[in-house]
């Protein structure tokens, strides 16, 4: 499968919450509720993607000019780590990280965090985050993680 990682634009908006909404529906409606991810799905319309684009660098994935998966560092923190559902288990989300991970060195940032879903805990394990603990916000866990880019 044949994908190109680019840093995204204002006209990727639309195609990165249709990705952001299906991933939360299909993947993440497996560990929460459906009102946390009701809640979650509001962090991301169209017009939340284009002011976050204004605060993170945010890529995507494109396969045939098609955007299907996304994610953004904003400073030391990787957030919106998203694959279309149908596209996940491919290495489109590893090649992503490598791209954050690149990004996140060539800034200097020696420590790199993510606050990590229970879905992805085991993908983020996978590229050598390590838990460091849990975090609430209401019934919704999130697992803090982070790995060393010390060379």
């Amino acid at each position: 499968m044949d994908f190109l990682i680019r840093k995204a634009v204002n006209e990727d908006a639309v195609a990165v919450s249709r990705v952001v909404i299906s991933a939360l529906r299909e993947s993440n409606a497996q560990d929460y509720s459906p009102e946390i991810v009701d809640r979650v799905e509001q962090s991301f319309s169209p017009v939340a993607i284009r002011h976050l684009l204004t605060l993170r660098q945010v890529y995507v994935a494109t396969i045939d000019n098609r955007v299907v998966a996304t994610a953004s560092l904003d400073r030391d923190v990787v957030r919106s780590v998203f694959v279309d559902p149908a596209y996940q288990g491919g290495g489109i989300g590893k090649q992503l990280m490598t791209a954050i991970q690149s990004c996140a060195v060539n800034e200097g940032v020696k420590l790199l965090r993510v606050p990590s879903s229970i879905t992805a805990e085991g993908f983020y394990s996978s590229l050598g985050f390590k838990k460091v603990r849990d975090e609430f916000h209401e019934a919704e866990r999130t697992i803090i993680m982070e790995k060393s880019l010390g060379q």
